[in-house]
């Protein structure tokens, strides 16, 4: 709240805008929506009580016999709270702030409270831009105004968003813990490539809902009821036993911003683009404890690989909308794009890890650089190439099967680092656990949740870890074996241009610069591009170690429970009164004893009984087993469930078995090598390569934009 504050003084501040100034703050509400009375923390409600926005005592339960739906609260405050808990005035530069305080009596969940903001409030206010913040986000503080500043330079856009960073602590301090550096490198690489290209072609697949912002004509349903906040708001009725519910669809709405963002851009007869601002930027609390961190990816993978998946169903609407024929062609170069990831994320479980491929391929590319600038040492190349060749047992995959013949060339008693063995006993260890903790992330996900199997996905993760940590010595180690048996054979010219012309002649070495330029040169270039290099250093090797566990604990837990499409909103509170009520009363003695009404008619109570001898003596109806409908859609989600995990197994366990076929049997071979890499590292340098054009066009036309 005291970034949002601090934004609007920020807005008042701008003397020369024709839109902002001294006055500004009249043009800006605030509207804050507590979803649930019970559910909200007193220390909110303490704080807002603090600003003058809330008062406690005033709400009722029933107003004239109906039940009240939520509280309403306006205010204009001029104190601020920061995160010391001070109070700050307009000696601090705080301006009047106009705030709509809604407290919802029941806690119903995310899309409910923006259906409140949405078709409650909006018609009344009419605003011109909407920005959504999530508790626990932290707007920059010119970040409101940077988001503005998009929609009021192109009328066409819909949507915006800023960047999303972690939250790091003092000093980065947090960045100590392996989860959160991890998730620091996904959001900034995140927002270095993914956000620019999409940005760049005008569909940004999801505006994140903890900092974004919508232009409100373009949210708003025709005449007839139709429109993006229609189809949004779908998802409040997609999680219970209803008949238009189906699990694909419940879902789908796990992600219904994503929705939300296909249905702006495709909307009929209108040619709004989603835009994003790397100007504004806003600090997220994110998940530091592993079943936090599980709970929330099994929402964000599920919901987004379904929304994925309709919005390629339904890119066909783009043509109904007035984007322009080159915007829709653009647009559906966007879709082929989004095809190939999906494709690639359904075999996540071999085919990730591909990322690992080209680690070892940078290891052993170093040596290589080298042997081309001191031509005394060249004769080494040839005798790596054979060693990697020959240590991987001529097989290749990409997960497990990187991992495998990774793990595998140590057995080799020639190339055995420990000796006695031990590289095949290593082998025959990490292979085994491996398998085993597959295995267990299976069985785990099936019925237990992370918070009650906590240990259980710990210890995977840091076995996990310790894998990873053994796959990139066993890299390192065959890199300095090549070095070490290298000294000899191969002549090679004096000349380095002759040398690298050479080896740009071999499929292997061709193969691992192209492989370097499309992952680690990427990264690297593209962060220092946008001056953002600080990651690489502080949270690339946590985000690598933790990478076996982003795949099997991850994905297998998010499929696994592919069948929990609950929002975790509460059922039915009511008191049933069928059975009557019992008070407690006081005696003289100041004891509480309950008073029971008994039958004490002689009458009733004969009855009764002959009445239970009567239907003791009745021969029972055979009643037919039947299920509730809230029963049948639970069978009928966990069917779903299993059959797409079975299926999902089935593929990923057909192309361990197709690639670690004999005729898959070649590694870095001098006639092009294995087809199968081939044909992945082409596919991913291709998307990389799209990636990175993406990305940079997008500073080029911020340069030129502002």
């Amino acid at each position: 709240m005291d970034g949002v504050m601090k934004n609007i003084a920020h807005l008042c501040s701008r003397n020369r805008s024709r839109t902002w100034g001294p006055e500004g703050w009249k043009k800006v509400v605030v509207c804050i929506v507590a979803d649930g009375r019970k559910k909200c923390d007193s220390r909110v409600l303490n704080v807002l009580a603090s600003m003058g926005v809330y008062q406690d005592g005033i709400a009722k339960n029933l107003v004239n016999g109906k039940e009240v739906t939520a509280h309403i609260y306006e205010y204009t405050t001029q104190l601020s709270v920061d995160p010391d808990m001070k109070f700050q005035g307009a000696d601090k530069g705080i301006v009047p702030t106009q705030i709509l305080f809604c407290l919802k009596e029941k806690n119903q969940k995310k899309i409910n409270s923006h259906r409140w903001f949405f078709n409650a409030f909006g018609p009344i206010l009419e605003p011109n831009v909407c920005v959504l913040l999530d508790v626990g986000t932290r707007p920059g503080g010119t970040s409101i105004y940077h988001l503005w500043k998009a929609f009021d330079i192109n009328a066409n856009i819909g949507g915006a968003c800023g960047e999303i960073c972690t939250m790091t602590g003092r000093a980065c301090m947090d960045l100590a813990k392996p989860l959160v550096a991890a998730q620091n490198f996904e959001y900034k690489m995140s927002n270095i490539l993914d956000k620019p290209l999409e940005s760049v072609f005008g569909y940004i697949s999801v505006l994140p809902g903890a900092f974004s912002a919508y232009r409100y004509i373009a949210l708003k349903n025709d005449a007839s009821g139709h429109g993006p906040l229609a189809q949004y708001f779908k998802g409040e009725t997609q999680h219970g036993p209803s008949d238009d519910s189906d699990i694909f669809t419940a879902n789908m709405y796990l992600a219904e911003d994503r929705i939300l963002c296909f249905e702006l851009v495709a909307k009929r007869n209108c040619k709004w683009v989603l835009h994003y601002v790397k100007s504004a930027w806003g600090e997220t609390d994110v998940p530091d404890n592993l079943p936090e961190f599980i709970s929330q990816r099994r929402r964000w993978l599920n919901g987004s690989f379904f929304a994925a998946v309709y919005s390629l169903f339904h890119f066909s609407q783009i043509w109904k909308s007035d984007h322009s024929f080159m915007r829709k062609v653009v647009l559906h170069v966007e879709f082929a794009y989004n095809f190939v990831s999906l494709i690639f994320s359904w075999f996540a479980l071999v085919g990730h890890l591909f990322f690992f491929n080209h680690l070892c391929a940078c290891i052993l590319f170093l040596v290589r650089l080298l042997f081309l600038f001191l031509p005394p040492l060249l004769s080494l190349y040839s005798v790596t190439e054979n060693l990697i060749s020959n240590s991987h047992n001529g097989k290749q995959g990409n997960f497990y099967i990187t991992f495998y013949f990774i793990t595998n060339s140590l057995a080799d008693p020639t190339l055995d680092p420990f000796g006695n063995g031990w590289g095949n006993n290593l082998f025959e260890i990490f292979r085994y656990a491996y398998i085993f903790l597959v295995i267990v992330q299976f069985i785990c996900s099936m019925g237990n949740r992370p918070q009650g199997s906590k240990w259980m996905f710990t210890i995977s993760l840091i076995f996990y870890a310790i894998i990873m940590a053994y796959m990139l010595f066993a890299a390192a180690w065959l890199t300095y074996q090549g070095i070490e048996l290298g000294i000899q054979s191969t002549p090679w010219s004096q000349s380095s241009s002759q040398n690298f012309v050479i080896m740009l002649g071999q499929p292997g070495f061709r193969n691992i610069i192209i492989s370097l330029g499309a992952t680690y040169g990427l990264y690297l270039v593209s962060s220092f591009i946008y001056l953002e290099p600080w990651h690489m250093f502080t949270s690339f090797l946590q985000y690598l170690l933790l990478l076996p566990s982003y795949i099997n604990i991850l994905n297998i837990y998010a499929f696994c429970n592919i069948h929990d499409v609950s929002w975790g909103t509460k059922g039915d509170n009511s008191i049933s009164t069928d059975l009557g009520t019992a008070v407690a009363v006081s005696t003289t003695q100041g004891k509480q004893e309950v008073d029971v009404e008994m039958p004490s008619d002689q009458l009733d109570i004969n009855a009764a009984y002959e009445d239970a001898l009567v239907a003791m003596r009745n021969k029972r109806e055979v009643v037919k087993a039947s299920r509730d409908p809230k029963t049948k859609q639970e069978d009928a989600n966990k069917s779903f469930r299993t059959n797409l995990v079975l299926f999902w197994i089935g593929c990923n366990a057909a192309l361990i078995a197709i690639v670690t076929s004999q005729r898959f049997q070649t590694v870095f071979s001098q006639d092009g090598g294995n087809a199968y890499l081939a044909f992945i590292l082409w596919t991913v340098t291709a998307m990389s390569a799209f990636r990175f054009f993406g990305s940079a066009l997008y500073l080029i036309f911020r340069f030129f934009t502002g």
